[in-house]
């Protein structure tokens, strides 16, 4: 599987940026995952519910099935936030998995880049960022493309895997 991140602070567009690259080029056949980091506590169930009363009553993993999706939930239970690589190995082969957020990796990236949010660009001083997407015209030793260029990103992402 080839592995290729977006980037960037809260607020940059890095959500919609996934999202129309996911439609983008699983338009043109290929087969896309995707991992996302959350950096704070989140459920898939809710209370009430049977997978979630499992898992508040202690359960490790609780796997939900049904005809349509089947998610498993793993508990950490004071473990350790297991790394990237580790939950790369859960997925099931695809042609691709875009990853959304672990900007700290070495996996190659785009920087999803708005002006308004006032953050600072990750791209200077990160060799693994290899392209800016940015609102505003930039100057990087490396290419800028505009944030709503889906099909250019998708292009330069695809090119840069070997897809």
């Amino acid at each position: 599987m080839k592995i290729y991140g977006i980037v960037g602070y809260k607020n940059a567009g890095k959500t919609g940026l996934m999202e129309r690259l996911v439609t983008e080029i699983t338009g043109r056949g290929i087969s896309v995952s995707t991992l996302k980091h959350a950096h704070h506590t989140f459920d898939v169930d809710h209370p009430g519910k049977d997978s979630y009363r499992h898992r508040q009553a202690g359960a490790q993993q609780v796997l939900l099935a049904s005809g349509t999706r089947w998610a498993l939930m793993s508990e950490l239970r004071g473990a350790a936030e297991p790394p990237l690589a580790d939950l790369l190995r859960l997925l099931s082969p695809v042609d691709l998995v875009l990853v959304e957020g672990y900007k700290r990796d070495a996996h190659p990236k785009v920087e999803a880049f708005r002006a308004v949010t006032g953050n600072p660009l990750i791209a200077p001083d990160d060799p693994t960022v290899r392209a800016v997407a940015s609102d505003t015209a930039l100057t990087l030793d490396r290419p800028v493309f505009d944030l709503d260029d889906t099909a250019t990103i998708a292009d330069f992402i695809l090119s840069e895997v070997g897809l």
